[in-house]
């Protein structure tokens, strides 16, 4: 029996949070022999409620930005003797105690960041690397992250293990039929009585919103006299507009201001109303290290155009439409054919749902927890 200590101060984050709350609670569905302690801040403990008797919390309140933090929660931890650390995301504390395990979701931070001095990218880089290269197992959330992980950071292949995310069960379960009353009052609260296109996720410079705006504006215009989308929308769950001013732009240059809605954060069941409702999930993304919305969007029966570059076609498979995302009229190409080709819509429905359904929370936590007894077996 092992003592496991996983940092679950991001469980309320919109992407590592959904990470964190499904991997704790699959290994509390096949784990009840090692002992798990998981970190969290004092409002967090009844977000990890309803676990197995052999799952604890210890209540952390400081902020893994704190600078205070590299030395203060290794202390914390090495108070609560473990025999291994689950570090979630790659913000490793520069005097992390051994042996601990970190997980990898992308390099965003370090290929796209704006407005970063060479001073703190050089020193952001130096803590990245460091803590990938000071850990017992990286893993990565894909292959394509850990080829990035293996060249960008100089971390052996050996250490590095790739583990795919899945989407949360509850997308698979179909909330109420279309048009149901349940389905109805959550379009109603937000006055949706058109079809709509859909992105969810953040708003920062690799998702590439600006093109998607673009691409929307061609496909609006091309199908000004359709009998069905003449007045085809776009929403966009997840960051305001207010801080991405390039969206903005793209926005009022396009002329579609009026037919754009930027909806912030949603709740969950909202969030898998609006999967299920759209005429079609888009996610044009120059990067990322797994893209989970687009799985999400497949789990609930939505058909998907998606970029053709790094992650995505390994996560997607055949079951999405592929785009340069670079390429404005073939993002709207792909809109297009997404939208008017019943056959392909068809196709892509039926694919996507089994797509998606090749991604586990079970099946990423047994593979975890071999990563837990292997690097704890080898002391």
């Amino acid at each position: 029996m092992a003592h496991i200590v996983i940092d679950a101060r991001r469980i309320r984050d919109f992407g590592i949070g959904t990470y964190i709350r499904s991997l704790v609670h699959a290994l509390g569905g096949i784990d009840r022999t090692n002992q798990y302690t998981l970190v969290s801040g004092p409002a967090d403990v009844r977000t990890l409620a309803g676990l197995p008797e052999n799952f604890h919390t210890a209540v952390y309140a400081r902020s893994d930005h704190s600078a205070l933090d590299h030395v203060a929660f290794p202390l914390f931890l090495h108070g609560l003797s473990p025999d291994l650390v689950h570090i979630p995301l790659a913000r490793v504390p520069l005097l992390m105690i051994r042996p601990y395990v970190v997980t990898i979701h992308d390099l965003a931070n370090l290929f796209f960041e704006e407005e970063t001095s060479n001073l703190r990218m050089h020193l952001r880089r130096f803590r990245f690397g460091r803590g990938l290269r000071r850990a017992a197992r990286v893993i990565a959330v894909s292959e394509a992250t850990k080829r990035d992980v293996e060249s960008q950071m100089g971390v052996p292949s050996s250490r590095i293990t790739r583990v795919y995310n899945a989407p949360d069960p509850a997308f698979f379960v179909r909330a109420a039929a279309p048009g149901a009353p349940e389905q109805q009052r959550i379009l109603e609260r937000y006055q949706i009585e058109y079809p709509f296109i859909l992105y969810a996720g953040n708003i920062r410079r690799h998702k590439n919103i600006p093109r998607l705006v673009e691409a929307f504006a061609v496909v609006r215009e091309q199908l000004a006299a359709h009998p069905i989308y003449k007045d085809l929308r776009l929403v966009i769950i997840g960051d305001t507009i207010s801080q991405y001013p390039a969206v903005r732009q793209a926005v009022m240059k396009s002329r579609v201001d009026s037919a754009v809605r930027f909806l912030g954060f949603v709740p969950f069941e909202t969030l898998r109303c609006f999967y299920e409702s759209a005429a079609g999930f888009v996610f044009p993304s120059r990067y990322e290290g797994f893209g989970l919305p687009p799985l999400e969007a497949m789990a609930c029966g939505t058909p998907v155009v998606c970029s053709s570059v790094s992650s995505l076609p390994e996560v997607v498979g055949d079951a999405a439409i592929l785009v340069n995302p670079e390429n404005v009229f073939d993002i709207a190409r792909g809109i297009s054919d997404m939208l008017l080709d019943e056959e392909l819509r068809a196709r892509l429905i039926r694919r996507g749902r089994e797509q998606a359904a090749r991604f586990s929370w079970n099946w990423t936590a047994r593979q975890v927890l071999e990563i837990y007894q292997d690097v704890i077996g080898q002391g």
